[in-house]
């Protein structure tokens, strides 16, 4: 195979490849919405796993909500405010037949925000309730209007943001301070158009990129016989 005919099979090869990775992270979205922290015993946050409605907390746990834009749960903000029960339940004596569990609910920064709506300022409430109340009740009790879907996903806290609920949102995330192994208390991992969590190519892009490899290589190898 002459010099020119080989630099041009190669040139095309990396075209080729270069294309289909660029189509992979066009694919690419963030999903906007309340993710469910839980403190570590002051040592920091821990993404939930399960959503506030069902978690019943203990007596002086803590409890975090995050909204922000994030690709998926594994890179999700955690709540800007350290989870400490002493600092945001020190004005909230305890009281026989109750428990009181402290909540740190951070609704993110402008670039989280959907348009034309500007964040709440971050804000922590100690909710005094009934020893067996869940998280969701807790919630209600210090930071209503909440608002779910159909699905019992939480989609405002305080009544933040307006509206919406979990909504993808195109191109990279706007989380800027993203803490951790997030946690949702709605969205899970999900993307129709087949982009992996981490915003890189899928396997069918990679499974392309692989055809395109092996239809250059014997594309070479012919070549190469007719000489």
């Amino acid at each position: 195979m002459s010099r020119p005919l080989g630099r041009a099979v190669l040139l095309l090869l990396v075209g080729a490849v270069l294309a289909v990775l660029g189509t992979g992270s066009a694919q690419a979205a963030g999903y906007r919405y309340w993710s469910f922290w839980e403190g570590d015993g002051g040592k920091g946050w821990t993404y939930a796993t399960q959503g506030p409605s069902v978690v019943r907390p203990d007596d002086g746990a803590v409890q975090g909500f995050r909204f922000s834009v994030s690709d998926d749960s594994q890179d999700s903000a955690q709540p800007r405010r350290a989870p400490d029960f002493g600092a945001v339940c020190a004005a909230t004596p305890a009281k026989g037949g109750l428990k009181r569990i402290a909540l740190v609910i951070d609704p993110g920064t402008a670039a989280d925000a959907p348009e034309g709506e500007k964040p709440p300022p971050l804000r922590t409430a100690c909710a005094r309730v009934a020893p067996d109340a869940s998280t969701a009740e807790a919630l209600a009790a210090v930071a209503k209007p909440l608002r779910y879907d159909t699905s019992a996903m939480l989609c405002a806290i305080s009544g933040y943001p307006r509206s919406g609920c979990g909504e993808q949102t195109g191109g990279d995330s706007g989380a800027t301070d993203s803490g951790g192994p997030a946690t949702a208390s709605s969205a899970d991992e999900r993307d129709p158009d087949g982009a992996s969590g981490d915003g890189g190519p899928s396997a069918g892009v990679l499974t392309g990129v692989g055809a395109v490899l092996v239809l250059g290589v014997a594309a070479v190898l012919q070549a190469r016989r007719r000489r």
